[in-house]
């Protein structure tokens, strides 16, 4: 099987919800907490991306094995989060064939649909594998093959993953996630999902 890398982005201010959106109680741990052990369970190497409050969250995440490196810019953009994700992997890893790139405050997405896209993953092909809505909604968590690690890298500002994928469109393979790919922005956005699905 290929060595897949997984990249947990969590370098965010979290301007609109006005406290750090990795802190936040999820279950009986810390949403990042949460992302970080779903993450593992895959097997694969994972890579978390910080930035804003890191000093706090690093006292959190410090106890997991997971490889922690801290996007000082944070504040130009995703871009350079994920390229500092890229950086990382790259010094880690040695023969790696694709990284998985997913969000921080996407709670929803199980264990399973991780796997599920690991195991789509196929050698040699330039694939791109994005997870869509039942709304039609396409975007991370998505896995990218090494063809384009040049690029993630080199992405600039607000600009995510999601722009290779629109770039690409003959290169995507969807594996569909439905609702599970709400995110979290604002208080009442974390409320509704904590209500939702933990209560």
């Amino acid at each position: 099987m290929a060595d897949i890398p997984i990249i947990l982005l969590a370098a965010g201010g979290s301007s609109r919800l006005g406290q750090p959106k990795q802190l936040l109680p999820w279950g009986e741990q810390t949403l990042i907490e949460h992302q970080i052990q779903t993450l593992m369970q895959t097997g694969e190497s994972v890579i978390v991306v910080l930035g804003a409050y890191a000093d706090q969250i690093l006292l959190v995440v410090e106890k997991y094995p997971v490889t922690v490196a801290v996007n000082n810019e944070w504040k130009t953009g995703m871009a350079g989060s994920i390229g500092c994700g890229i950086k990382a992997m790259e010094r880690l890893e040695s023969t790696v064939e694709a990284v998985l790139i997913t969000l921080v405050d996407q709670p929803l997405i199980p264990f399973s649909h991780f796997k599920e896209m690991l195991n789509a993953f196929e050698e040699g092909k330039q694939q791109i594998i994005a997870s869509t809505s039942a709304e039609g909604w396409l975007g991370v968590p998505a896995l990218f093959d090494k063809y384009y690690f040049s690029e993630l890298q080199n992405l600039q500002g607000e600009k995510g993953a999601k722009t290779l994928i629109q770039q690409y469109p003959n290169k995507i393979k969807t594996l569909v996630c439905n609702e599970i790919i709400n995110d979290i922005d604002t208080l009442e956005s974390y409320q509704e999902l904590y209500q939702k699905y933990l209560i």
